[in-house]
């Protein structure tokens, strides 16, 4: 498989007195799900836009394989690509829109079929895309994606529209994508899209980087040293506890957490005095409530090109 790099260089874009990305850098490496995650208006799409040459950055570069999309001398088998599921025409079938973009690019009609069925669209196919719901919307702009087979992937939004089970299906998907060494951006507002599939994130606010980091990491700093211990006697245990020296909370109506002490201090202090636990476990943040920590610009999670992508 070719270079299948994403990098985007100090990129700077602004429509007229709105600046969209404001001196963004960042790197998607091959063999990865990148997570490219921050609120609405924060700049994903405008970036995305620059790597596929649909908005011309102001200053820097946005690259693919090293080079820009205008420089790709075969687009559809380097890079594939779903921004806007519902921009197909409604009259078109879906395998003739297929059909199409694989002659355009001298791909062989059985590409077609394989496509289809990875996508499971093979049943679907042969109808008018104004009758499909926006999941086979979604389903039909992934197969045109991966069309070409291309060795990166860039992907606005994709499971929007899609039942639980597509969710599950698409998160599994990009799995073994990347595991075949592409690289794959999937840009998303909503953290727990990508919970269970990103290795490494890139949050953005406001045009600007605030955070790039594997996301194992993220969640590590995120959780820190907190304990989430229930039990049926919680205001001995509170003060048994604090006494010893860790910080406790009410967190629900027999749940506590507990911080500053090992899980190990916490069981041996509780059986010791015979309170009784019902449960207990290292609390392990949700990569909803890491975004959290990382808006409130905690330097602990902040990334060396933050100072750079303000300046």
């Amino acid at each position: 498989m070719s270079d299948a790099t994403i990098e985007v260089r100090n990129l700077r874009k602004r429509f007229g007195r709105t600046l969209a990305v404001d001196g963004l850098s960042f790197t998607a490496e091959p063999g990865m799900v990148t997570g490219f995650v921050g609120p609405n208006g924060a700049g994903k799409s405008t970036t995305m836009r620059a790597l596929l040459g649909l908005d011309a950055a102001d200053e820097g570069e946005a690259l693919i394989g090293g080079r820009p999309y205008h420089a790709l001398r075969t687009p559809l088998l380097e890079v594939g690509a779903l921004l806007d599921a519902a921009a197909l025409h409604p009259s078109r079938r879906g395998r003739d829109h297929l059909r199409w973009l694989a002659h355009s690019h001298g791909l062989p009609m059985s590409r077609v079929d394989e496509v289809l069925d990875q996508v499971g669209m093979d049943a679907a196919a042969r109808r008018r895309a104004g009758g499909y719901s926006l999941g086979m919307r979604q389903r039909l702009g992934l197969a045109a994606a991966l069309l070409g087979d291309p060795p990166v992937l860039l992907l606005d939004e994709p499971v929007n529209g899609l039942d639980p089970e597509g969710i599950q299906w698409i998160r599994t998907l990009l799995r073994d994508l990347a595991s075949e060494g592409r690289a794959i951006l999937v840009s998303s507002h909503l953290m727990s899209e990508l919970e269970d599939t990103a290795d490494h994130l890139v949050v953005i606010g406001r045009g600007r980087l605030i955070a790039e980091t594997a996301v194992a990491d993220l969640l590590a700093a995120a959780s820190g040293d907190r304990v989430r211990l229930r039990t049926s006697a919680r205001a001995e245990a509170m003060e048994l506890l604090a006494r010893e020296g860790a910080t406790v909370a009410v967190t629900d109506r027999d749940t506590l957490t507990v911080t500053g002490m090992p899980t190990q201090r916490i069981v041996e202090l509780l059986t010791g005095s015979n309170v009784p636990i019902a449960e207990v476990a290292a609390h392990r943040a949700t990569l909803e409530e890491a975004y959290m920590e990382l808006t409130r610009e905690s330097v602990e999670f902040a990334s060396a090109r933050k100072s750079e992508a303000a300046e």
